[in-house]
């Protein structure tokens, strides 16, 4: 087909990309005299009428496509009694050419392009499209270093069925999500997955799972546990962790709900990581210009916007400049008032990585203790919460149930910060000197009985006494029937 010219318009060049249904080719539109990339569908199938109208269903799916990464659809035709799609022609390598060349990216780097990408399927998703084969042979990385998705070839539409045959598996096994392996209804939260699977291998530098057959690590990606990312790779952080922990759910209910919530966890993870790091390169860079709203507030100034930054670091200069010159004339004239600050001001005590511990004498004795951490690390994207419950406390025989934080040594607290994203619960501050107690009754209440906002400074009343443990004590739940804590900062 080199040297092919398609309705006396575009020239076929050089074959860059083939799958089950289509060729690629890089081609020369003569008439507009630029580079664009041509699919074809191969001659053997295009007589199917299901595969004709699937092959015109993605040039019409992607054409209401207008977003910074996608590829765009530029014109569809017929050669011949061939089809084929006209896209516009990136000139790059595929998120796959980039993995295998450099193994695994750096964490930034990967955060940003799984960042994009989700962006790209939010705007697929908007339109009621999921793309049903994410994975990074379908990303093209441009020269100027953005992601772009291409390939909707097995898009669906969520509102149109039946072009695929009941039970049929489309998408590439190593990335498919658990529903889409069985068989079963594929919504975008299979985007999300496969999403999810993209980042992993960004990461690690490899997909999850490795088996004989197609067939045996599609049945993986039902029945195993995803690999730990952080066991793997430690320069992981927690918080990136449990993004991606929670991409990969084989439960849809512990899953990402939408591509959207997806991103927004990762804006967040990506302005955390460049605020403890000082500084981005690359494409983390370029992403990180681009947040806005609350994961804005996350990144330094300096990184989000260099030039805001500098023209503020100019404007203190000037101003302080300007106040020593004043302070100076205050001198010579004679003394001012006093500039010391006001006393009282309190600090947030430093605690150590593993100083919160769940607390449920009349339970199980358990309340979510592999997650207590979160509710201390200072990332918002984690948090600890209570169990579910059913009912309320007095009629499963119980008072209440929390958190403690251990102070390390006997301490004068005198305040508790709490952040909860599940916020509207009953709860009181305890405390306790050497030991923690069997029970609550063995605790010394220290604030009064609160209802707790999305963020609560609760003061604490400890007399001349010191603690080392300050309890959370919840004793009435919010709506739903579970409290989520994202942040605890004991302050003396």
């Amino acid at each position: 087909m080199i040297g092919t010219l398609l309705n006396s318009r575009f020239r076929l060049e050089e074959q860059i990309g083939s799958g089950g249904m289509s060729t690629v080719y890089r081609a020369y539109d003569v008439t507009l005299e630029r580079w664009v990339a041509i699919k074809l569908m191969h001659r053997d199938i295009s007589d199917d009428p299901d595969q004709l109208e699937r092959f015109r269903r993605e040039a019409r799916a992607v054409a209401r496509l207008n977003h910074p990464h996608v590829v765009t659809v530029i014109d569809f035709g017929e050669d011949d009694g061939r089809p084929y799609i006209v896209l516009e022609f990136v000139e790059g390598e595929t998120l796959k050419q980039r993995i295998r060349r450099l193994g695994r990216l750096s964490v930034g780097e990967a955060v940003a392009y799984a960042i994009e990408i989700g962006r790209a399927l939010m705007a697929a998703h908007e339109e009621r499209l999921v793309h049903r084969d994410v994975k990074p042979q379908n990303v093209l990385i441009d020269q100027e270093g953005r992601a772009k998705v291409t390939d909707f070839g097995i898009a669906r539409s969520l509102e149109v069925h039946g072009l695929t045959a009941t039970g049929r598996v489309l998408g590439t096994t190593d990335y498919v999500a658990p529903e889409q392996a069985l068989g079963h209804e594929v919504t975008e939260q299979s985007d999300v997955y496969s999403l999810g699977v993209v980042l992993y291998e960004m990461l690690i530098g490899e997909p999850p799972f490795r088996a004989e057959s197609q067939v045996a690590v599609a049945m993986k990606h039902v029945q195993e546990p995803m690999p730990d990312v952080q066991k793997l790779r430690p320069d992981v952080s927690a918080a990136l962790a449990a993004v991606v922990d929670r991409a990969t759910a084989k439960e849809l209910a512990n899953r990402y709900a939408t591509a959207g919530d997806f991103v927004h966890d990762l804006e967040q993870v990506l302005a955390i990581e460049a605020a403890r790091a000082g500084t981005t390169t690359g494409e983390a860079t370029t992403v990180l210009q681009t947040l806005t709203g609350e994961t804005n507030e996350f990144a330094p100034l300096r990184l989000r916007r260099p030039l805001r930054w500098w023209l503020t670091v100019v404007t203190v200069l000037v101003l302080t400049a300007g106040a020593i010159g004043y302070l100076a004339t205050r001198t010579e004239r004679g003394p001012g008032g006093s500039g010391t600050s006001a006393a009282g001001d309190l600090r947030s005590i430093k605690l150590a990585a593993d100083a919160a511990h769940d607390y449920d004498p009349q339970g199980d004795e358990q309340e979510s203790p592999d997650a207590t951490q979160f509710a201390i690390d200072g990332i918002p994207t984690t948090s600890w919460d209570t169990e579910s419950y059913e009912s309320d406390f007095a009629a499963l025989g119980k008072e209440g149930t929390g958190i403690y934080i251990d102070a390390g040594s006997p301490r004068a607290a005198l305040r508790l910060d709490v952040v909860s994203s599940k916020p509207g619960y009953t709860a009181a501050v305890y405390a306790a000197e050497d030991d923690v107690p069997e029970d609550i009754d063995g605790w010394t209440k220290v604030s009064s009985d609160t209802v707790f906002a999305q963020k609560q400074q609760v003061p604490l009343d400890i007399g001349d006494r010191r603690f080392r443990y300050y309890l959370l004590w919840i004793t009435e739940l919010p709506d739903g029937g579970k409290a989520e804590i994202k942040d605890m900062t004991l302050l003396d």
